[in-house]
């Protein structure tokens, strides 16, 4: 059964927020996400899971993968639907083999696969003035049309605010000046770890 090594993952959360996760628990999460993907490329029934009570909250979360430090998928829910270690193991799945911008990820490419998590908060609405890079990350929607980005995705190239409202916009295939215009503008923030060596 799964258990949680003694190797903590790097946490990557934005600095003066107290990671809400140990690095016992992180690993347990990674451990989940990388078993989620490893039982389907050898067709095999997955390891009965023990979680802890904390692990069996409900939460949002997006899992990340890198290959030889390329991204290979991306999947996650942002809603608090499933308990949060069943919410890592779906989404590493989903991003292993459901992402449409890549193929499906291949037995090979497991011993150089790397698994970054991003749990997410609760979505708050948020004014776009209040929005800080590094802190917030965002769900801008209006009508049908709806986009999101993870606070570290400012961060990676270097956006200021207006920028990253825009990109945003742009997520969700709007104008980019939808948050000027009646969008809605919602932030979360995400604590963010992984496997030494994922880029985050």
């Amino acid at each position: 059964m799964l258990r949680s090594s003694e190797t903590s993952a790097p946490s990557l959360a934005p600095a003066g927020l107290t990671p809400e996760y140990s690095p016992r628990e992180r690993q347990e999460l990674v451990e989940y996400a990388r078993e989620g993907i490893l039982s389907k490329l050898e067709n095999r029934i997955p390891l009965p899971v023990e979680a802890s009570r904390h692990l069996s909250e409900p939460r949002g979360a997006f899992t990340t993968l890198y290959v030889r430090g390329k991204l290979r998928g991306c999947v996650g829910y942002p809603a608090a639907v499933l308990p949060l270690y069943r919410t890592v193991f779906e989404t590493a799945r989903a991003a292993a083999f459901e992402d449409p911008r890549f193929i499906p990820l291949v037995l090979g490419e497991a011993p150089e696969l790397r698994v970054s998590i991003s749990v997410l908060s609760p979505v708050a609405p948020i004014r776009p003035e209040e929005v800080e890079i590094g802190r917030h990350g965002l769900i801008i929607s209006l009508g049908a049309s709806r986009g999101l980005l993870l606070p570290q995705v400012p961060v990676e190239h270097g956006w200021d605010r207006v920028t990253f409202l825009e990109q945003t916009c742009q997520k969700a295939g709007l104008s980019p000046n939808a948050w000027r215009s009646g969008a809605l503008v919602e932030a979360f923030s995400a604590e963010v770890f992984g496997d030494p060596g994922a880029r985050d």
